[in-house]
C-alpha cells in the first residue's frame, strides 16, 4: 500500500509539474473547464433524468443549446429538419472545428444512481452508453475554445453540434446529408468507456432494411391451398440468411427480428416483415452481402408465391482513424493525467459489477498506451463513421464506469449519474479542448492530418444510406 501512495503521489506531482508548463491557452482550457465544473455536472445530470430516447430530446437539446447560447454562441435549431439537432457556434473564418455531443437514451434501460439494479421509473428509459455526458462534456471543451477566442488568444471558429439519435435513426447522417459538415477543417469526438484511451480502433459499418413479403390470406383449415403465406416466405428468408452464415467472412454479423408474422393461427397471414441488420469491417463487405441478402429474399419470395419489398431503414460507414490527430489527443491526454478515485468511488465500482453478476475489477483511470489498429474492430457501429468519411476525426474514449463494465446496461446508467461518470465527462473536455489548442494554433498539424485522412479515404465517395424524404421524427 505505501508503494502504491507514493506511485500516486509522483503520478500526481508529475501532471502537476507538467500542466504548470503547459501553453498558456491550454491552462486556460483547464482553468475554464474548472471553472464550468459544476454547470457540465449539472448539465449532464439534467440529460440523465431526461433520459430521452431518438428524436425524442426535446428537453435535453433545449438545456444544451439554451446553455451555449448564455455562453455567447450562436445557435441554430432545427438541423436538417430535425427538432432537436442543433449548431452552436463561435468565431469567425478558417479553420473551422466542430465538436460532437450526442444526448439520447436507451429504451428500457431506467435505472437509480445506485450499486444495485433499481429502476428510476420502471420501464422507462436510461443512459446506457452515457450520452448524457457526452453532449455536456464536448460542449464544455467548446466553452474553452470559445473562451479563448474572445480573449483574443484564437482565431477561427468552434462549432459545437448537437447530434441526436446515435442509438437507432442515424441522426447524423440525416446531418451530414444536410451538408452541416462539409466546410469543417476536422472534428471531434468523445465516448464513454472503461478505458481512457487515444482511439485508434475502426466501427463496423452496417445496414437497415426492412423486408416485407405479400402473400394471399385463406383459411388455415378449410382451404390453406387458396392461401400464399407470407409468413413461409419470412422464415425461408431467414433460413437462407441463417445458411448464409458459414460463408461470409469472420467479420461479417447478421442480426435480425420478426416485424410482422400474422396475427392469428388460423388465418393464412398476408403480410410478414423482417428487420435485419448487416454489418462488416468495412462499408465494401456490407454491400457484398447486401446484395446476396436480397437474392436470398427474393429466391423465398419464388418458392412461396410471394412479393418481396425492400425497404431501407438507414445504413453507417465504418469510423475512419486518423493517427496524426490520436497522437495529437494522447499528448493531451497525459497533459491532463490520469482520473483519481476515491476509496468510496471504487468500492461503489466493486459492489455494482458484483451486482450485475461479473467479477469485480476496480476502475482504472489511467491513460493508456496508444494501439495499433485491428483489422476487424470490436462489435458495435456509430454514425460517427459518416462524419470520419467526410472531414478528419479524432475520436477520444474516456472512463465513465467501472473496469469491463457491461455496456449498454443498468450498470452505465448508473454510474454516469454520480462522480464516477462526472470525473470522466470533465477528463473528456479537458483532453478535447487542450487538443483543440493544437489544432488552432498549428496550421501543418492540421495539413498533416487532413493528408492522412485522404490518403486512407482513398477514392471513396460518401453517399448517405438513408431512405428518401425527411428524417422520420415522430408527431408531437
Amino acid at each position: 500500500m505505501r508503494t502504491t501512495g507514493l506511485f500516486l503521489l509522483l503520478s500526481i506531482c508529475t501532471v502537476a509539474f507538467s500542466q504548470q508548463n503547459a501553453s498558456l491557452n491550454k491552462q486556460a482550457v483547464l482553468r475554464s473547464i474548472q471553472k464550468h465544473e459544476q454547470a457540465l455536472i449539472g448539465l449532464s445530470d439534467q440529460v440523465w433524468g431526461f433520459a430521452e430516447i431518438a428524436m425524442r430530446e426535446h428537453q435535453s437539446a433545449k438545456v444544451l443549446a439554451d446553455y451555449a447560447e448564455k455562453q455567447g454562441f450562436r445557435v441554430t435549431k432545427n438541423i436538417a429538419e430535425i427538432p432537436t439537432a442543433f449548431i452552436a457556434e463561435y468565431g469567425s473564418g478558417k479553420p473551422i472545428i466542430g465538436i460532437l455531443g450526442e444526448f439520447d437514451a436507451l429504451p428500457g434501460l431506467s435505472q437509480k444512481a445506485s450499486s444495485q439494479k433499481e429502476a428510476l421509473q420502471a420501464g422507462a428509459a436510461g443512459h446506457g452508453c452515457g450520452h448524457n455526458m457526452f453532449g455536456a462534456g464536448s460542449l464544455g471543451a467548446a466553452i474553452a475554445i470559445k473562451e479563448l477566442m474572445a480573449a483574443g488568444k484564437l482565431k477561427g471558429t468552434i462549432r459545437f453540434y448537437g447530434t441526436p439519435a446515435e442509438e437507432d435513426l442515424a441522426g447524423k447522417v440525416y446531418m451530414a446529408r444536410a451538408g452541416v459538415f462539409n466546410d469543417l477543417d476536422m472534428s471531434l469526438d468523445w465516448h464513454p468507456h472503461y478505458e481512457n484511451l487515444a482511439n485508434m480502433q475502426s466501427s463496423q459499418a452496417v445496414v437497415s432494411y426492412t423486408v416485407k413479403f405479400k402473400g394471399k390470406s385463406a383459411h388455415a383449415a378449410a382451404d390453406p391451398w387458396n392461401g400464399k403465406s407470407a409468413l413461409d416466405a419470412a422464415e425461408l428468408f431467414n433460413i437462407g440468411m441463417n445458411f448464409m452464415r458459414e460463408h461470409v467472412k469472420p467479420s461479417v454479423r447478421i442480426h435480425y427480428v420478426y416485424k410482422q408474422a400474422g396475427n392469428v393461427p388460423n388465418v393464412i397471414p398476408d403480410e410478414a416483415s423482417v428487420w435485419i441488420w448487416i454489418r462488416d469491417s468495412k462499408r465494401s463487405g456490407v454491400a457484398a452481402v447486401e446484395a446476396r441478402m436480397k437474392e436470398v429474399a427474393k429466391g423465398a419470395a419464388m418458392m412461396t408465391g410471394t412479393e418481396v419489398d425492400f425497404q431501407m431503414e438507414n445504413g453507417l460507414y465504418e469510423l475512419l482513424v486518423n493517427e496524426t490527430g490520436a497522437k495529437t489527443l494522447y499528448q493531451n491526454m497525459q497533459l491532463v493525467g490520469p482520473i483519481q478515485y476515491t476509496a468510496e468511488e471504487i468500492r461503489f465500482a466493486n459492489e455494482i459489477m458484483r451486482a450485475y453478476g461479473d467479477s469485480a475489477r476496480g476502475i482504472d483511470g489511467s491513460v493508456k498506451p496508444m494501439e495499433q489498429t485491428r483489422p476487424d474492430p470490436d462489435g458495435g457501429s456509430t454514425d460517427v463513421g459518416d462524419i470520419s468519411y467526410i472531414v478528419p476525426e479524432i475520436t477520444l474514449n474516456a472512463v465513465t464506469a467501472p473496469y469491463k463494465a457491461p455496456w449498454h446496461s443498468w450498470v452505465v446508467v448508473a454510474c454516469g449519474g454520480m462522480s464516477i461518470g462526472h470525473k470522466g465527462m470533465l477528463f473528456a473536455a479537458k483532453s478535447l479542448g487542450t487538443t483543440m489548442v493544437d489544432l488552432f494554433e498549428n496550421e501543418q498539424l492540421r495539413k498533416d492530418i487532413r493528408a492522412e485522412f485522404l490518403k486512407r479515404k482513398g477514392n471513396e465517395v460518401w453517399k448517405a444510406m438513408l431512405p428518401d424524404g425527411p428524417p422520420p421524427v415522430p408527431k408531437q
